[in-house]
């Protein structure tokens, strides 16, 4: 999941305890949240300024409506809850330069906010962050 750390960052997301991830308005990004099932761990990305993973969050609840959206929309919306940061961010430069991470979709669906990962590309990340999630 991508979010401009100006807008809202893992650090703050730590603070809150939890958030409603909301206002994505992208249908592939929505069925790929859709997709998401409670206890499912999410990289949190930040984007534009940063570029870089910066944590582990968890999905507490599945989708569901997106109150922000407009009645006739048919958006939906995930809460997370933060699991840890990374030990060391993992640059967009990172990634891009990993072989094992050529095919991941953060790079090959860069426009969309939020991304399947398969789990050996998620356990990489977390080698390359020296994080371990027990």
């Amino acid at each position: 999941m991508k979010s401009e750390p100006k807008k809202y960052s893992f650090a703050q997301l730590v603070r809150d305890g939890q958030t409603m991830w909301d206002g994505v308005r992208n249908f592939e990004a929505r069925n790929n949240m859709r997709a998401m099932k409670e206890g499912d761990l999410v990289l949190f990305y930040h984007s534009n300024e940063g570029k870089s993973v910066a944590g582990v969050a968890r999905v507490k609840r599945e989708a569901y409506p997106d109150p922000t959206a407009d009645a006739e929309e048919d958006w939906s919306v995930v809460d997370i809850e933060p699991v840890a940061p990374l030990r060391v961010q993992v640059t967009l430069d990172t990634i891009r330069g990993d072989e094992s991470l050529t095919e991941m979709p953060l790079l090959t669906r860069s426009r969309l906010s939020v991304v399947p990962v398969l789990k050996e590309h998620f356990d990489r990340v977390l080698k390359l962050g020296k994080t371990k999630i027990a």
